[in-house]
């Protein structure tokens, strides 16, 4: 993940959390945090809680995220060295001394507010920070599509389906590991489903806000009955799905729980009666620890999902 595509996402995260962009450069971000935003990357607890207590107007934080460190650097370093050569210019020499001696120096760079720096890499703190508020904040929507025409007539009412979509992660897992991302979208008023729905998604408008002239259908799904009926969707795909990984990881873990067995029972034979047992219950962890690691397993789980209101009625 480059700088650019790094500033991308800080800039899709403080629009989506309302927060305010105070200046930008290509190497920079200077960001004034969404009250929002300031509880989930400050960690000021104690703050918002008086906050919360006091029914005080609250003083969000203000952020410097740094994309690309040197280049900023450089860039504050010419800035300086121009400020500097500036002032120089404009007071001669006997002025200077009479300030100095009347209040003393003032560094022009003393705002009174402090603003931290965070430097914005693939993984660094900050970043993955950014990265989990971002999943945990966008785990649920709720969306409508924005109309592709206008009706001149006030009176006409364009009819809405509700939509569940839910991307699924399906990991196959054995001494080695493989992922799937399944996106399924599902009518919830007439149980319809959808694959790659995210691509359709993606090709739309959507906002928050429900539309002038809008009307949603009515629903003959809820949300757990259509969320079973994506479940038993995937269920039965994955069942026709090539496990010849799953063959090869079980004769593996047959071959290792054999090489552990002749080590293990070789060693209780010969081990006075006073050590057995706690051979033996090393023995079963190692066991275990085996089972674990070989033994073919499906798992899936929710990535995130969210309802859309989608233009027509399917």
């Amino acid at each position: 993940m480059n700088d650019k595509q790094i500033q991308r996402f800080v800039s899709r995260y403080v629009d989506a959390t309302g927060s305010r962009i105070v200046e930008k450069s290509p190497a920079h971000m200077t960001v004034k945090l969404s009250p929002a935003a300031d509880r989930e990357l400050t960690n000021r607890p104690y703050y918002w809680s008086y906050v919360d207590r006091a029914g005080v107007e609250p003083e969000t934080m203000t952020y410097l995220f740094v994309t690309d460190s040197k280049r900023y650097d450089e860039q504050q370093l010419r800035q300086a060295e121009a400020e500097a050569s500036a002032e120089l210019g404009a007071l001669d020499q006997a002025a200077h001394d009479a300030l100095s001696r009347s209040i003393g120096f003032v560094h022009g760079a003393i705002n009174g507010v402090r603003t931290p720096r965070e430097d914005l890499y693939f993984g660094s703190r900050k970043l993955d920070q950014l990265f989990e508020a971002a999943r945990v904040g966008g785990s649920y929507v709720y969306l409508f599509q924005e109309p592709e025409r206008r009706s001149l007539n006030p009176f006409d009412s364009i009819a809405y389906t509700a939509w569940l979509g839910v991307n699924l992660r399906v990991e196959f897992a054995c001494d080695m590991k493989r992922e799937e991302i399944h996106s399924y979208g599902i009518s919830l008023a007439t149980g319809n489903i959808q694959e790659n729905f995210h691509e359709r998604l993606s090709s739309l408008r959507l906002t928050p806000k429900l539309p002038a002239n809008v009307h949603t259908a009515r629903n003959g799904f809820t949300l757990a009955r259509a969320l079973a009926t994506v479940e038993a969707h995937l269920e039965k795909k994955l069942r026709g799905a090539d496990f010849s990984w799953a063959e090869g990881a079980a004769r593996r873990l047959e071959e290792e729980l054999a090489i552990l067995a002749h080590y293990y029972e070789k060693m209780l034979e010969s081990a006075e009666d006073e050590h057995k047992d706690a051979i033996a219950a090393q023995y079963e962890t190692k066991r275990q620890e085996i089972r674990w690691q070989y033994e073919p397993r499906v798992t899936v789980s929710a990535i995130n999902c969210g309802v859309f209101h989608l233009e027509g009625i399917d």
